[in-house]
């Protein structure tokens, strides 16, 4: 008789005094094993997470969201779990959707879930600045040219892996450009990816990326450098086309690759 899957819910937060408590008692509704990774807040924040029956990593300083991610992924296999939903903290992501993912998961038709905030448009959207939209849409296109997938929305964060799919991957980007090298990697080892809609919502438009990544133009080219790095490290396995026009030296293949 088959095993019912496990699910672990994992959320990165920085700074979410604001939302933590809130989010955490609608996420719990719908999740029953749920992972905080707390990066290094200097807020009120761990001591509001000392208070929720959750479990909780907490890095002493700011490692970014790619490490984040990459800590959840670990735990997730460490503690034999079969599919990490990743959400965020800040009210972007509805906790109700959760059981949309655990449905699609359970059709066993994909390893990635991608939530999508462009595949369904709704009267209730709250569209994002339009610098991070722009952006969005370039690197969005740019990964469906070089990779051959049909993605419509590179960067939501609203996310269901098999952890046992993940496994092959060789993750190492800490900050918010881990999108770049794990969709590279997912087209490397031929990960089977789905998106499914999920509402636009974007209640704080002031919101902070840190430092030099607060500019649009030193944020796009952050991402294109670490897309090109790694489609530079992947080449030999990646699509006819993928590398045409890159100005990137190239950089020896990454050893998952």
């Amino acid at each position: 008789m088959l095993q019912p899957q496990r699910f672990l819910l994992g959320i990165p937060v920085y700074n979410e005094q604001k939302y933590v408590t809130q989010v955490l008692g609608e996420v719990l509704r719908y999740a029953q094993d749920v992972l905080v990774i707390d990066d290094g807040s200097t807020d009120d924040t761990p001591l509001l997470l000392a208070r929720q029956s959750v479990e909780v990593i907490r890095h002493a300083e700011n490692r970014g969201y790619g490490r984040s991610m990459q800590d959840m992924l670990r735990w997730a296999k460490f503690d034999g779990f079969d599919w990490l939903i990743t959400m965020d903290c800040d009210e972007q992501h509805e906790p109700a959707a959760i059981p949309r993912f655990i449905h699609a998961a359970q059709r066993d038709t994909a390893d990635v879930i991608s939530g999508s905030r462009y595949l369904v448009s709704t009267p209730s959207d709250n569209p994002p600045p339009q610098d991070r939209r722009i952006i969005n849409a370039q690197i969005t296109d740019e990964l469906n040219a070089r990779l051959g997938i049909s993605l419509t929305d590179a960067f939501c964060g609203f996310k269901a892996y098999r952890v046992s799919a993940c496994e092959r991957l060789s993750l190492d980007v800490n900050g918010y450009d881990f999108p770049m090298q794990f969709w590279v990697q997912a087209v490397v080892h031929n990960l089977r990816i789905e998106e499914i809609p999920v509402r636009l919502i974007y209640n704080d438009p002031t919101r902070s990326f840190g430092g030099p990544l607060d500019n649009p133009r030193s944020r796009l080219e952050h991402y294109r450098r670490t897309l090109h790095r790694e489609l530079q490290r992947c080449s030999a396995m990646l699509p006819v086309g993928a590398m045409d026009g890159l100005r990137e030296p190239a950089a020896s293949l990454c050893r998952s690759c």
